[in-house]
């Protein structure tokens, strides 16, 4: 995931002096970790990191190469939400966070660009 050179302000501007720069992941026991680095100009980088629980991919309630994009989101939530400053730097991704994502990627029927062909009486 390329690094991103602007944040969210408390009024939902953009600022352009914070970097957020995906590092990468870790397969643990029992969970992913997803690794970030976010910086803003001047201060030193912060590691910000989140974990999915590996059942989450064994049993296909999420997709690996959705992992980074799902902790992603919720790293700019969460930047956005203090001021690029939150307190905590470690986050869990929740079911309840999983489901909203697949929700809101990927729809429950899929709809044909093309419309059914009407039915000729014969």
């Amino acid at each position: 995931m390329p690094s991103t050179d602007a944040s969210f302000t408390g009024e939902g501007k953009m600022s352009e002096s914070l970097i957020i720069q995906y590092v990468g992941f870790k397969v643990k026991e029992i969970v992913r970790e997803y690794s970030f680095l976010v910086r803003q100009v001047p201060s030193e980088a912060r590691e910000f990191t989140f974990t999915i629980n590996n059942d989450a991919f064994d049993s296909h309630r999420v997709r690996y190469q959705d992992g980074p994009d799902i902790c992603s989101l919720k790293l700019h939530r969460e930047l956005a939400g203090a001021l690029n400053h939150p307190a905590i730097t470690h986050y869990p991704i929740t079911e309840i966070e999983l489901d909203d994502y697949r929700d809101s990627h990927f729809s429950k029927s899929k709809k044909s660009p093309y419309p059914k062909k009407a039915d000729r009486d014969s």
